[in-house]
């Protein structure tokens, strides 16, 4: 009897010791950041044989830019708020990117903005979709959460709000840019052509499989362990009917919790939308006790894949883990960590 005790004893001591092993390697991916920042410039079919070398310059060389403003406030004491409105402000700026200047056509020819920003202290969240004036989306998200008892807003109402705050307002035409007009052009001359006996949409799908999806996106953690995460886009080009993607819906295209982790989403939005993919990563994390990196690969590789969606995301978690995951040929991406080290990708490693 005493050796039965004995073993079981030896069995229960040596079962505790595993487990132990194993929450260690769940929850020490690496040493803890004190600071850090990571930011997408969109998702798709971004292949190097298609891209001059000036052009991976010009990207990378934005990419560069935005991530360090937002690293500067982040290295002196500033709040991941600011450190992600400010950074997601370079890439809305450039007519590089599918946001702000950059925005692409709607099949009516016009620019339609949205937005989001979420603060992982708070829970607190502000949204803005189909905005046509307001020259950086993300600062109005940021006010609709800061100045309004709302959550999102939409089109002129939104716009209205905007002026209010004395946001910088701009003509439509602030937002036109030559190469993304031909691409509208370009959509509608296929539609045309295109004898269509069954009612489907084929070039306008095969527009959304095969493009690049630039929506900018920012997650950061400041020096208080508050995360924030922000995304803005011009949508979808010829869009219809004031369709409205995931990047203004919070817990799908941006998602923030300090208990967590925070996620900014680029790519298809209807399935991002459908999965609610920035917020499902946080709840793996929570309910399953993933780590970050493994929540992103089962919800990015795994569910939103099985769904038929195509995309990525950006994330950091309440220690300074960083992911960029996404099932496309490409994501413009960037990261920089509370040592100052930067990292820029663009094609699928």
């Amino acid at each position: 009897m005493k050796k039965i005790i004995f073993l079981w004893s030896v069995l229960f001591i040596l079962s505790a010791c595993k487990n132990a092993e194993n929450n260690t390697e769940k929850t020490t991916e690496t040493p803890k950041q004190e600071f850090a920042i990571i930011i997408h410039g969109g998702a798709g079919t971004i292949l190097k044989k298609n891209m001059s070398a000036e052009m991976e310059t010009a990207y990378k060389s934005k990419l560069e830019e935005a991530i360090r403003v937002g690293y500067d406030i982040l290295k002196n004491g500033g709040s991941s708020l600011d450190a992600v409105t400010k950074t997601i402000n370079i890439m809305e700026d450039s007519p590089l990117f599918n946001a702000g200047k950059g925005a692409v056509f709607t099949n009516e020819g016009t620019n339609e903005h949205d937005a989001s920003i979420m603060d992982g202290k708070t829970l607190n969240a502000g949204a803005s979709a189909g905005t046509t004036t307001v020259k950086n989306p993300i600062d109005l998200a940021r006010a609709v959460m800061d100045k309004s008892p709302h959550v999102m807003l939409s089109g002129k109402g939104a716009d209205t709000f905007a002026e209010e705050q004395s946001l910088q307002i701009v003509d439509p035409n602030y937002f036109y840019t030559e190469s993304r007009f031909k691409s509208l052009q370009n959509i509608k001359d296929k539609e045309k052509t295109e004898l269509d006996h069954d009612g489907k949409i084929s070039f306008y799908d095969a527009d959304i499989k095969n493009s690049k999806f630039g929506t900018v996106g920012c997650a950061a953690l400041d020096k208080k362990g508050n995360l924030a995460a922000g995304t803005s886009t011009g949508g979808m080009t010829n869009k219809r009917w004031g369709r409205i993607g995931d990047s203004p819906i919070i817990g799908a295209g941006t998602y923030a919790n300090n208990n967590t982790c925070a996620v900014s989403s680029t790519g298809w939005g209807e399935y991002f939308i459908r999965g609610m993919v920035a917020y499902d990563i946080s709840a793996l994390m929570a309910y399953k006790g993933l780590s970050l990196k493994a929540a992103s690969k089962e919800v990015i590789q795994n569910k939103l894949t099985k769904l038929g969606g195509t995309g990525g995301i950006v994330a950091i978690d309440k220690n300074g883990n960083m992911v960029a995951e996404f099932n496309t040929a490409g994501m413009y991406r960037a990261t920089m960590n509370d040592k100052g080290e930067l990292t820029i990708g663009i094609y699928k490693e």
